[in-house]
């Protein structure tokens, strides 16, 4: 009897967290779930993005968040094939962890779309992505240009912020297409993981302090190149320590903007084609209609030394709010 009152309760915290139109899987359209993994400017994008393709077409979308825990990622994914949505699109946590929920809901009859990341294996009917090794190549060649307006001869001591921890073949990717376009102009003395702002700032703030002689930090996401650039900062060393990051929001634009001179450049993606791109696969795979497998989103470079860009970039971000 514990057990079942505790799975009852269990149940219903986890439909609290879930948002769900009303009748949704009984409307004229169909019930289509969209899974984020946590709440940041990004994924608010990929949700807008969901939500008018879903719009358009006049199907529902449930919306849920697994808070990049992989139980509750399992149980959003049970919750949606209890309740008979057609499809299920969702940023799995794990290639492989992620597979046996996923092969449910597929054995269920259930249209299985992945975005951002995928699973191993032919689970997902489609993948929506943005290529992470382009996302550090973007980012990289832009630094290969500045890092040549540097001077001194020699190559240039540099230290990276990753996530390795977290999403190691995301991180790795990203970190890797980096380094690739910079490999012959720089010398890496230190290699760290910090993808929270918080975080990033006390490790790149060691790292500055270990590595008196670090001319660059780049980082691999968002809340990396915030820190290192709060951390540049604290430490006094705009002008002479000079950060090179990922991903794209209004905070990071705003530093690119800055007369700090700290940010040189990040690449963007673009949450709200992913997000649309997604649903759409889904709907085109249930309409019964032959696509693309494997869809790659481009990605948006952006540079300090093109601030009529990024100001434009700035402005496109209003659609998020």
């Amino acid at each position: 009897m514990r057990k079942t009152k505790h799975a009852i309760l269990t149940l219903a915290a986890l439909l609290a967290t879930v948002s769900f139109a009303p009748n949704a899987a009984f409307a004229g359209g169909r019930a289509i779930a969209g899974i984020v993994f946590q709440q940041d400017q990004y994924f608010r994008g990929v949700q807008i993005g969901m939500e008018k393709a879903a719009k358009a077409a006049g199907d529902e979308l449930l919306a849920g968040n697994s808070d990049s825990k992989l139980e509750k990622e399992t149980q959003l994914i049970d919750t949606y094939i209890a309740r008979g949505v057609s499809s299920i699109v969702v940023a799995p946590l794990s290639a492989d962890a992620s597979m046996p929920a996923l092969k449910k809901a597929r054995a269920a009859g259930i249209t299985v779309v992945t975005y951002g990341t995928s699973v191993n294996g032919d689970v997902a009917q489609a993948t929506v992505t943005s290529s992470d090794r382009d996302i550090g190549i973007g980012t990289g060649k832009e630094a290969a240009k500045f890092l040549k307006t540097l001077g001194g001869g020699g190559k240039v001591k540099i230290g990276t912020l990753a996530f390795k921890s977290q999403l190691p073949e995301q991180s790795n990717a990203r970190v890797e297409g980096f380094l690739s376009a910079v490999s012959d102009q720089v010398d890496v003395v230190s290699q760290q993981d910090a993808w929270l702002a918080e975080k990033a700032l006390a490790v790149a703030s060691d790292m500055l302090t270990a590595n008196p002689d670090l001319k660059v930090i780049y980082a691999a996401n968002e809340g990396g190149t915030i820190g290192a650039v709060q951390a540049v900062k604290k430490a006094g060393l705009e002008g002479k320590v000079f950060v090179f990051g990922t991903d794209g929001s209004e905070q990071l634009a705003n530093m690119l903007l800055n007369s700090d001179n700290v940010l040189q450049a990040t690449t963007a993606q673009q949450p709200l084609e992913v997000g649309r791109q997604a649903i759409e696969a889904a709907q085109n795979l249930l309409d019964g209609k032959k696509i693309e497998t494997k869809v790659n989103v481009p990605v948006l470079p952006l540079t300090r030394a093109d601030a009529k860009a990024v100001a434009a970039y700035k402005e496109s971000l209003k659609a998020l709010k």
